[in-house]
C-alpha cells in the first residue's frame, strides 16, 4: 500500500505514520508538510532513512505540486495538514480558512482528477460545539464557535459535497481532544506538563470546568487506520476516548505526576466563545472492531514522562508563554 499523507510532520501525523510503520511491512508513505510552527521534521528523525517512507516540504495549496505527488500513484490520501490551534485561530482567522479549507479543496480537487481510491479528511469534535448533556452522533448539526472549528467543518462539508456531487471516495475522522509524545506545547496538557517542569504558572481559563474527552493519539491513530481497512465512503466516523475530564481536573492530575503544588495553577480570563462541554457517541466505529484500549492515567504519565526526557523538542522552540 502506498500513501499520500499530508501535516505528517505535526502531532497526529508524525504518531500515524509511525504507528503505520510499525504495523505493517509492506507500506510506502509519503509524508507533505510545510513545517510551519507546530510541524517539526525532528519528530520522525527514527524514520529519516527508511527506504519506504519519503518527505516532502510544501504547502497543500500548492496545486502544481499537490499534482505532480498524486500522479505518482497512490492507494489513498489522508489529510493530517491543518491549522489547529483556537486561540491562534482568534487572534488571526485568515491562515486557518487558507490552509484548513483551501488546502483541502486542492487536495479534493487534484485527488478527483488524479481518481485516488480513498481519500480521508482528518477532522475534529469542534465541529459540533458544545453539548451540556448527551453526545454529538455523526448526524448531529455541526455549530462551531470559533474560526478554526468553522474552517474545519467547512471542510469537512466541502470534503462530503465532493463525494456526492462528483464520487470522490472521501471518509472523516472526528476525534476528540488528542495527546501523547511530539504534541506542540500550546495545547492544554504539553503546555501545562512543560510550565510546570519549568515551574511556570499554569494559565487555566475561566473556571476550569471546561469538560473534554481525551484520546491516546496512537488509539486515534488504529481507529483511522480502521477508517482506511473498512471504512465506507461518504461517511463520517466519531473517534472518542470515553475519558471525560474537566481542565482543572487534567491540571491537577499533571500537577500530581510532577509532584508540583497546586500554586501554580493561574486563573486567567476565559476566552472567546470558550466552548463548555464535548462529548461524542462512537458506536459507528465501534462497528469496525475499535476500543480505545488505553489506561487515560497511565498514559498521561507516559506522556509527562516523556517531555520530562525529551527537553530537545520543547525547550527552544516552546511558544511564549
Amino acid at each position: 500500500m502506498k500513501i499520500l499523507v499530508t501535516g505528517g510532520c505535526g502531532f497526529i501525523g508524525s504518531n500515524f505514520i509511525r504507528f503505520m510503520f510499525k504495523k505493517r511491512n509492506d507500506i510506502e508513505i509519503v509524508n507533505l508538510d510545510k513545517l510551519t510552527y507546530a510541524g517539526n521534521i525532528e519528530n520522525l528523525r527514527d524514520i529519516e532513512g527508511k527506504f519506504d517512507y519519503r518527505f516532502v516540504r510544501g504547502d497543500i495549496r500548492d496545486e502544481a505540486l499537490v499534482d505532480g505527488l498524486i500522479t505518482e500513484g497512490f492507494d489513498a490520501v489522508l489529510n493530517f495538514a491543518a491549522e489547529s490551534h483556537v486561540d491562534r485561530s482568534i487572534a488571526g482567522p485568515r491562515p486557518f480558512i487558507e490552509t484548513d479549507v483551501l488546502g483541502t479543496f486542492t487536495l479534493l480537487e487534484v485527488s478527483l482528477r488524479r481518481e485516488v481510491p480513498k481519500f480521508i479528511q482528518i477532522s475534529t469534535d469542534e465541529v459540533y460545539g458544545s453539548i451540556e448533556d448527551g453526545s454529538f452522533d455523526e448526524n448531529s448539526a455541526l455549530c462551531p464557535s470559533s474560526p478554526y472549528s468553522a474552517s474545519k467543518a467547512s471542510a469537512d462539508l466541502i470534503a462530503l459535497s465532493c463525494h456526492k456531487t462528483y464520487g470522490i471516495p472521501v471518509m472523516i475522522t472526528r476525534s476528540s481532544n488528542n495527546f501523547g509524545p511530539h504534541q506542540y506545547p500550546e495545547k492544554l496538557i504539553p503546555l501545562f506538563i512543560t510550565n510546570a517542569i519549568e515551574n511556570r504558572k499554569l494559565p487555566l481559563y475561566g473556571d476550569g470546568k471546561n469538560v473534554r474527552d481525551w484520546l491516546y493519539v496512537t488509539d486515534n491513530c488504529r481507529a483511522i487506520d480502521m477508517v482506511l481497512e473498512k471504512g465506507s465512503p461518504g461517511e463520517v466516523y466519531n473517534i472518542g476516548g470515553g475519558v471525560e475530564k474537566s481542565n482543572i481536573e487534567i491540571t491537577r492530575l499533571i500537577l500530581n505526576i510532577l509532584g508540583k503544588d497546586e500554586s501554580l495553577i493561574e486563573y486567567v480570563r476565559d476566552r472567546p466563545g470558550h466552548d463548555r462541554r464535548y462529548s461524542l457517541e462512537c458506536s459507528k466505529i465501534a462497528s469496525l472492531g475499535f476500543l480505545t484500549g488505553s489506561n487515560f492515567e497511565e498514559k498521561l504519565k507516559e506522556t509527562v514522562d516523556w517531555y520530562v526526557e525529551n527537553r530537545w523538542f520543547w525547550k527552544e522552540r516552546a511558544p511564549e508563554r
